[in-house]
């Protein structure tokens, strides 16, 4: 039990929150209350229509994301930030363009965000709970939990939702990750910032996959992430040849978006490149044993996948690269040494070099939609080009 604030002080507390939340390296910070009401009726619908594909921990908690206050008895508020993790020399359009390079999502090539920005979220709670010496009780969340975390960052005004589901800032584009401080002290909230999207649907034309079903409506079954990080089993054919060289995620609807044009360079030392990452041979990554694998992604989002995983994606954008008879070489030599999975998407890797090779005519560059992609890069973000 502990004496209430008055107005003015939790007034003053906020404003300081924001302060210490700089101070330790956050780039956004916005405060909002947990109602989150009007998102559980389209949770349901997005569940119902099977959107989530594998992901049985988007189902089994059910309306409990829509709940926050429920996670952590108490809580009143949340303490939305976000934190950008744009690295330096992007290397974007030189690494898409080049179809013997592997493409990584730029958010996983640094180590893990997870455990850097929970130590960060749980130090400004001890921060809070020093300043006030009050008791207040607060619980840190980074995708630890089942929370919807974006519409609380809207609720925040750290932004708005664009088309592609993501939370777009004016001055930072959607280059930063999300956390959450649920607390028990009734702060004041800041508002919303007006959507600014309007009629543009580039990242929804953008996408190679044809993921964004509608407006803020994604089909993860069909998200190029979600087939080289949450996908169990088998790649559906019918997307091979669209993933191209992306290996582990997918920036192209981020790419597009005229509002990254804007987007901030990362402070923090851990979100830049290790191991050469940002343009590493297909190849070279196809040649790691597990142990390497296991070594040189130690600390990063990439290892949770696993070793069979990986080599599963790689197959596949070796399938998709120009033809080499050294390629096929390097396929065929781990036939039989991983899995059943790996050696049917090494098959089918294969296979496609093999039809490059025999029959010169087809046409094997870019599709037509990477083709637009490096140019709005080349143009847009030259500085991350």
């Amino acid at each position: 039990m502990f004496m209430p604030l008055s107005n003015q002080q939790l007034e003053q507390l906020a404003q300081n929150i924001k302060l210490w939340a700089t101070e330790l390296g956050f780039s956004y910070v916005g405060i909002s209350d947990l109602d989150l009401t009007k998102h559980e009726q389209p949770l349901l619908d997005w569940l119902d229509k099977n959107y989530h594909g594998e992901m049985a921990y988007m189902q089994n908690h059910g309306l409990l994301r829509a709940r926050p206050s429920e996670l952590h008895p108490g809580s009143v508020r949340s303490i939305s930030i976000g934190m950008d993790y744009l690295p330096q020399s992007a290397k974007f359009a030189k690494t898409l363009k080049d179809k013997h390079k592997g493409y990584i999502s730029r958010y996983s090539l640094g180590r893990d965000y997870h455990k850097l920005i929970r130590n960060k979220l749980k130090q400004l709670g001890q921060k809070i709970e020093q300043q006030t010496e009050l008791n207040t009780g607060f619980r840190p969340f980074v995708d630890s939990a089942p929370i919807l975390e974006r519409p609380l960052a809207e609720k925040a005004g750290i932004g708005w939702t664009g088309k592609h589901s993501l939370i777009l800032n004016q001055t930072g584009g959607s280059w930063f990750f999300l956390g959450e401080l649920l607390i028990n002290l009734p702060l004041p909230t800041d508002n919303p910032v007006e959507e600014k999207c309007g009629n543009c649907v580039a990242c929804m034309t953008i996408c190679p996959t044809q993921a964004i079903v509608a407006p803020y409506e994604v089909d993860a079954r069909r998200c190029i992430s979600y087939l080289t990080i949450e996908k169990k089993g088998p790649i559906p054919q019918e997307f091979r040849h669209a993933i191209g060289n992306r290996i582990y995620g997918c920036d192209d609807c981020q790419l597009v978006c005229p509002w990254n044009r804007y987007a901030s360079l990362t402070a923090e030392d851990d979100f830049q490149a290790r191991h050469n990452l940002d343009s590493s041979d297909l190849l070279d990554l196809w040649s790691w044993q597990e142990q390497d694998f296991l070594t040189k992604l130690q600390g990063s989002a990439i290892r949770r996948i696993g070793y069979e995983y990986w080599l599963r994606n790689l197959a596949v954008a070796l399938g998709n690269a120009p033809a080499s008879e050294a390629i096929i070489q390097q396929l065929q030599q781990k036939l039989g040494t991983i899995s059943e999975l790996v050696d049917e998407h090494i098959h089918w890797a294969v296979e496609q070099q093999q039809q490059k090779i025999t029959d010169t005519n087809l046409n094997t560059g870019l599709d037509k939609k990477t083709q637009r992609l490096v140019r709005v890069v080349e143009k847009g973000l030259a500085r991350d080009a």
